[in-house]
């Protein structure tokens, strides 16, 4: 065998392997990747039978927990459109109407069942994705802004 030869045998083996590499490491992110929708946008997308996160505000007046005190149902708005959300477990401290409020989940007729919901952490953060969907729907107000504005006036 010529050197060009085992060059190019070599230069093959070492393509293969990335090759493999890389399609098992694409295999394995796809079952973990999670897409972020707002309820807007679960209107004009198909998005089956997967885990998916939902983001947006929790409407006021929507909150209704069971006798069991264990499931909590409410909406998720982003002012254009809603959704009806189902929790079981125990909600963050920050959970409350009116905050941001980010759910990791599924559709199933019609009702996002979410396993994991996060809350917003202080008064002035909103989580980028649902920040970025109230400014879609032309609601957002920025609420260092608000802040700011309400101690002037002070």
């Amino acid at each position: 065998m010529t050197r060009k030869k085992r060059r190019l045998y070599m230069l093959g083996l070492a393509l293969l392997g990335l090759g493999s590499a890389t399609a098992l490491a694409l295999t394995a992110f796809q079952d973990n990747i999670v897409f972020f929708y707002s309820p807007t946008q679960l209107q004009t997308q198909q998005v089956g039978d997967r885990n998916f996160r939902l983001g947006g505000l929790v409407e006021e007046g929507s909150v209704q927990k069971t006798p069991d005190g264990l499931t909590t149902s409410f909406r998720v708005t982003d002012t254009a459109h809603t959704i009806d959300v189902r929790y079981r477990g125990q909600l963050p401290d920050l959970f409350r109407e009116g905050q941001g409020v980010v759910a990791e989940g599924k559709l199933t007729g019609g009702v996002f069942v979410a396993r994991e919901v996060l809350a917003k952490h202080d008064e002035n953060y909103m989580p980028p994705e649902v920040s970025e969907a109230l400014k879609q729907a032309g609601v957002y107000k920025n609420p260092a802004e608000s802040a700011t504005k309400t101690a002037k006036k002070e």
